[in-house]
């Protein structure tokens, strides 16, 4: 370590119990807990008029007649298909133009609540409402402190506890990083139990296979009933598409379960455009709406009105080496127009959010995840997975770059709220007591609204220089892993009924027993 890296770590360490406490206390000042989801007031931004959308949806149309869609090793899924009057010849499925939205509209709710532990925080999804959720199924986590590594269940529940105690995330996730020192056949059942115990928002379902998906329902019966399980949402699921147009049995197996169990869907293609759709932009979004609209008909043939939502996963390869790059305009363009068919479909929209290649969270991360969770927003879009954390496209799980993108969500989380006009927010009693060639730093007005007058980062820095470094000359990712420690000493279990934790404990212990480790 450099001599001025060490005399800043020394600087760090004698003063970072004031400066930690005072990011908390900005946290807590930009606490939104009262609102467990967006409810957003400022219009999408639609990019394409009627004529381009008319477009894309008679192409998607032309897909599933002329070329179709593959349902791989599941018959149940092909005889569902035959019976509603689709051609089915093998695994290939074809549909007649209007077939698949004509089912969609029928019976597909617009708009939801996946209810959580903590009525208070119940999710809205659909309608003019977002809900941000954290990063999705990194192998590998990365801090400051450790840099990159495999990650463990100690890991995930780190993690659970530092989302839980964010006021800019709404939902618990999933997968936020996938725990290695657990064998791959058990450790949904641990991560489903980390979630239910150390968080009391709402939280996804294990998504592959019907066995793991069963597994999910049956947890959530234990923790909710029965009866409310089977008429309200209390999971989340994503069946992501095998693209360019597959939907293999693992993804169907656990759409079956799930919808049977009248639990969200997001039937989202995963795209990488050049690779596995075309490399423009409408070639993409035709075989996206197409593989979404053929996987959203699936779940309403299981159960009609069981929720699901139109998903979009959709970025751009780099043409020179073939990685998929994040943060590009023709990522953004696909978010925004795909917002716009969902709307037209009329099922809530999922997408994506704090995307980046970048390895550390640096101004390359910034950059990407703050162009592609602002786009998202736009794109009007009802839930957005990794909007937080999200590192090296999708292999890490950032702790530093978690507490960045959450202060991005609360940044976004006030724009979304649009423009107060109400009496106080025009403020013309304000200025005629000031007057001309004066200022408001002491008027009533300011004194009586300065503490909620704009927001207020906990990670960026406004002093002068001298304060700055005063306070041991501090970048972003260094003040964001005192806060994401700070959060962990100060993280406090919600409660919960012991009875419930008791059997759930008990069912995992009994699930995990039934099985031979398995590593692959």
């Amino acid at each position: 370590m450099s001599a001025i890296h060490s005399k800043q770590s020394d600087r760090s360490r004698r003063s970072g119990g004031g400066r930690s406490a005072r990011h908390t206390q900005r946290l807590q000042q930009n606490d939104q807990r009262g609102a467990p989801y967006i409810q957003r007031k400022i219009a999408t931004y639609d990019i394409l008029g009627e004529e381009g959308l008319c477009l894309i949806e008679a192409n998607a149309d032309r897909i599933l007649k002329e070329i179709g869609m593959e349902f791989r090793g599941d018959p149940e899924v092909l005889y569902l298909f035959r019976d509603a009057g689709a051609d089915v010849q093998g695994e290939r499925v074809r549909f007649e133009p209007g077939m698949c939205r004509k089912i969609i509209q029928d019976t597909a709710p617009s708009e939801y609540t996946q209810h959580s532990r903590n009525p208070n925080n119940n999710v809205q999804i659909g309608g003019n409402n977002t809900v941000f959720g954290p990063v999705w199924g990194p192998p590998f986590i990365h801090n400051l402190d450790e840099g990159r590594r495999y990650a463990t269940l100690a890991d995930f529940h780190k993690l659970v506890k530092i989302h839980q105690s964010i006021p800019h995330l709404h939902h618990s996730g999933g997968i936020v990083c996938e725990p290695v020192d657990v064998p791959v056949n058990k450790r949904h059942l641990d991560m489903l139990l980390g979630h239910i115990r150390y968080s009391d928002r709402a939280f996804f379902g294990a998504l592959i296979g019907s066995e793991r998906a069963q597994d999910s329902v049956d947890m959530a019966k234990i923790l909710f009933g029965d009866e409310f399980v089977d008429r309200n949402c209390v999971l989340y699921a994503v069946s992501n598409t095998n693209a360019p147009l597959v939907l293999d049995s693992a993804m169907s197996g656990a759409l079956k379960v799930y919808a049977r169990h009248n639990q969200a869907v997001a039937c989202t293609p995963w795209t990488l455009a050049g690779a596995m759709s075309p490399c423009t932009e409408a070639g993409t979004l035709g075989q996206v709406l197409a593989e979404a609209m053929a996987t959203m008909t699936l779940t309403q043939l299981v159960r009609p009105g069981a929720p699901c939502l139109m998903g979009s996963f959709a970025t751009a390869i780099s043409m020179q080496s073939g990685a998929p790059t994040f943060g590009n305009p023709e990522g953004a363009n696909l978010v925004l127009v795909a917002g716009q068919l969902a709307r037209r479909l009329g099922v809530p929209f999922h997408t994506v959010g704090a995307l980046t290649s970048s390895k550390l969270p640096d101004s390359q991360a910034a950059q990407e995840s703050t162009f592609g969770l602002l786009m998202a927003v736009l794109a009007g879009a009802n839930f957005i997975n990794h909007a937080s954390g999200w590192l090296e496209g999708g292999l890490v799980s950032g702790f530093e770059k978690t507490i960045i993108d959450a202060d991005l969500c609360g940044k976004l989380i006030k724009f979304a709220e649009g423009i107060d006009l109400s009496e106080r927010a025009q403020a013309l009693d304000a200025i005629r007591e000031v007057g001309p060639g004066a200022h408001f730093l002491s008027s009533e007005h300011t004194l009586a609204n300065f503490k909620t007058a704009f927001y207020r980062s906990n990670i960026a820095d406004n002093n002068s220089f001298e304060q700055w470094y005063g306070d041991g000359a501090l970048d972003a990712a260094q003040r964001a892993n005192a806060i994401w420690k700070k959060l962990l000493e100060d993280y406090e279990s919600p409660a919960m009924d012991p009875a419930k934790l008791e059997a759930l404990e008990n069912y995992v212990a009994k699930r995990k027993a039934s099985m031979p480790d398995m590593n692959y």
